[in-house]
């Protein structure tokens, strides 16, 4: 089982990563347009990519986390710092996607509706999962702190 969600996870990077390389050549306004163009006139495109960073290295700590999971350390401290990490890159999404909900309300094209509620159920989504990882890391936190006092009793 955890070998499978490591591999939906793995799609799922994938998937992201593909979609990222293909969507700016079929994009509308860009759809004829070279990859010099594409790349050096759009500035949201470059915003986008850095943007997507904090989502990759939140799959590979989620990867890793499945892992230690398989592996029964569920309560390490490698484990609860994947979630951590988690909950981090889920904030700093949030931020990016911030940014890019101002850059599209405040430019100049005419079809905001769109793209603003794409941000706000990708927001959702992240708040969604930096809070699962917040509840998850407090209880494997408290799990380890209680058998490290056990340990210590024993």
């Amino acid at each position: 089982m955890i070998l499978l969600l490591q591999v939906v996870v793995l799609f799922a990077g994938v998937a992201a990563l593909a979609g990222l390389l293909s969507m700016p050549q079929i994009e509308g306004r860009n759809a004829n347009a070279d990859q010099a163009t594409i790349y050096f006139r759009d500035p949201f495109l470059i915003y986008a990519y850095v943007g997507s960073l904090p989502f990759f290295f939140g799959l590979y700590q989620a990867f890793r986390l499945l892992g230690y999971v398989g592996q029964g350390q569920t309560r390490s401290s490698d484990a609860i710092q994947a979630l951590e990490r988690i909950k981090y890159c889920a904030l700093a999404i949030i931020v990016f996607i911030v940014g890019g909900e101002a850059y599209i309300i405040l430019g100049v094209d005419d079809d905001r509706a769109g793209p603003v509620a794409l941000g706000f159920l990708t927001t959702f989504a992240c708040i969604v999962t930096a809070t699962a990882a917040t509840v998850l890391e407090r209880d494997l936190q408290g799990a380890a702190d209680l058998k490290s006092e056990h340990d210590l009793m024993v």
